[in-house]
Protein backbone atom coordinates (compact mmCIF):
# COMPACT_ATOMS: atom_id res chain seq x y z
CA UNK A 1 0.00 0.00 0.00
CA UNK A 2 3.12 2.21 0.74
CA UNK A 3 4.57 1.45 -2.85
CA UNK A 4 1.19 2.52 -4.29
CA UNK A 5 1.61 5.86 -2.82
CA UNK A 6 4.87 6.80 -3.35
CA UNK A 7 4.30 5.62 -6.80
CA UNK A 8 1.76 7.45 -7.74
CA UNK A 9 3.08 11.05 -5.38
CA UNK A 10 6.43 10.59 -7.95
CA UNK A 11 3.98 10.36 -10.63
CA UNK A 12 1.98 13.60 -9.71
CA UNK A 13 5.51 15.40 -9.07
CA UNK A 14 6.30 14.41 -12.43
CA UNK A 15 3.18 15.71 -14.13
CA UNK A 16 3.68 19.05 -12.54
CA UNK A 17 7.22 19.34 -13.51
CA UNK A 18 6.10 18.74 -17.32
CA UNK A 19 3.26 21.08 -16.69
CA UNK A 20 5.18 23.74 -15.07
CA UNK A 21 7.54 23.18 -18.04
CA UNK A 22 5.65 23.28 -20.99
CA UNK A 23 3.12 26.28 -19.85
CA UNK A 24 2.09 27.39 -23.53
CA UNK A 25 -1.76 27.44 -25.04
CA UNK A 26 -3.24 24.84 -26.20
CA UNK A 27 -6.90 24.75 -27.04
CA UNK A 28 -8.54 21.74 -26.29
CA UNK A 29 -11.77 20.38 -29.07
CA UNK A 30 -14.49 18.25 -28.47
CA UNK A 31 -17.37 18.24 -30.48
CA UNK A 32 -19.01 21.26 -30.44
CA UNK A 33 -17.16 22.38 -27.03
CA UNK A 34 -13.77 24.32 -26.89
CA UNK A 35 -11.37 25.35 -24.33
CA UNK A 36 -8.26 27.35 -24.20
CA UNK A 37 -5.81 27.43 -22.04
CA UNK A 38 -2.31 26.74 -20.73
CA UNK A 39 -0.80 23.20 -21.65
CA UNK A 40 -0.26 22.87 -17.50
CA UNK A 41 -4.04 23.55 -16.44
CA UNK A 42 -5.08 20.73 -19.23
CA UNK A 43 -2.63 17.92 -18.38
CA UNK A 44 -3.54 18.26 -14.56
CA UNK A 45 -7.07 18.37 -15.83
CA UNK A 46 -6.68 14.97 -17.11
CA UNK A 47 -4.64 13.76 -14.77
CA UNK A 48 -7.52 14.72 -11.89
CA UNK A 49 -10.33 13.37 -14.55
CA UNK A 50 -7.95 10.02 -15.09
CA UNK A 51 -7.84 9.83 -11.37
CA UNK A 52 -11.38 9.87 -10.50
CA UNK A 53 -12.29 7.44 -13.04
CA UNK A 54 -10.17 5.40 -12.15
CA UNK A 55 -11.00 5.33 -8.31
CA UNK A 56 -15.02 4.86 -9.75
CA UNK A 57 -14.07 1.91 -11.56
CA UNK A 58 -12.06 -0.07 -8.75
CA UNK A 59 -14.71 1.13 -6.29
CA UNK A 60 -17.27 -1.91 -6.71
CA UNK A 61 -14.56 -4.66 -6.27
CA UNK A 62 -13.11 -2.78 -3.29
CA UNK A 63 -16.98 -2.50 -1.85
CA UNK A 64 -16.62 -6.32 -2.81
CA UNK A 65 -13.71 -7.01 -0.86
CA UNK A 66 -15.02 -5.24 2.31
CA UNK A 67 -18.39 -7.55 1.93
CA UNK A 68 -16.72 -10.90 1.53
CA UNK A 69 -14.52 -10.02 4.39
CA UNK A 70 -17.25 -9.22 6.79
CA UNK A 71 -18.98 -12.27 5.74
CA UNK A 72 -16.07 -14.70 6.13
CA UNK A 73 -15.15 -13.00 10.11
CA UNK A 74 -19.20 -13.57 10.80
CA UNK A 75 -18.60 -17.36 9.75
CA UNK A 76 -15.44 -17.59 11.41
CA UNK A 77 -17.41 -16.43 14.65
CA UNK A 78 -20.26 -19.14 13.69
CA UNK A 79 -18.04 -21.84 13.31
CA UNK A 80 -15.48 -21.31 16.32
CA UNK A 81 -18.87 -21.37 18.60
CA UNK A 82 -20.20 -24.36 16.92
CA UNK A 83 -16.76 -25.72 17.38
CA UNK A 84 -16.98 -24.66 21.04
CA UNK A 85 -19.90 -26.83 21.60
CA UNK A 86 -19.06 -29.82 19.72
CA UNK A 87 -16.03 -30.03 22.19
CA UNK A 88 -17.85 -29.42 25.25
CA UNK A 89 -20.50 -32.20 23.80
CA UNK A 90 -17.03 -34.58 23.49
CA UNK A 91 -16.09 -33.71 26.79
CA UNK A 92 -19.16 -34.56 28.47
CA UNK A 93 -19.06 -37.83 26.79
CA UNK A 94 -16.13 -38.43 27.57
CA UNK A 95 -17.09 -38.24 31.34
CA UNK A 96 -19.80 -41.17 31.09
CA UNK A 97 -17.53 -43.16 29.12
CA UNK A 98 -15.57 -46.15 31.67
CA UNK A 99 -11.95 -45.62 31.70
CA UNK A 100 -10.46 -49.18 29.48
CA UNK A 101 -8.78 -51.66 31.83
CA UNK A 102 -5.46 -53.33 30.54
CA UNK A 103 -6.77 -56.67 30.30
CA UNK A 104 -9.97 -55.40 27.61
CA UNK A 105 -6.75 -53.57 26.08
CA UNK A 106 -4.79 -57.03 25.78
CA UNK A 107 -7.66 -59.40 25.23
CA UNK A 108 -8.14 -62.40 27.82
CA UNK A 109 -4.72 -64.35 27.13
CA UNK A 110 -2.98 -60.76 27.54
CA UNK A 111 -1.86 -60.69 23.66
CA UNK A 112 -1.70 -57.68 21.73
CA UNK A 113 -5.28 -56.98 19.91
CA UNK A 114 -3.18 -56.79 16.20
CA UNK A 115 -3.27 -60.39 15.14
CA UNK A 116 -1.65 -59.58 11.83
CA UNK A 117 -2.84 -59.62 7.93
CA UNK A 118 -1.36 -63.23 7.17
CA UNK A 119 -3.53 -64.55 10.29
CA UNK A 120 -6.71 -63.14 9.41
CA UNK A 121 -6.33 -64.93 5.41
CA UNK A 122 -4.39 -68.10 6.65
CA UNK A 123 -6.60 -68.54 9.70
CA UNK A 124 -4.38 -69.32 13.03
CA UNK A 125 -2.45 -72.04 13.24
Amino acid sequence: MQLLLILGIVCAIGAVTFALQNNGPVTVTLASWQYDSSVAVVLLATLALGALIAGLVSTPSVIKGQWTGTRLRRQIVILEDEKAVLQKQIRDLESFMPAPSVASVRGAEGAAPYVGMRTIIAGPG
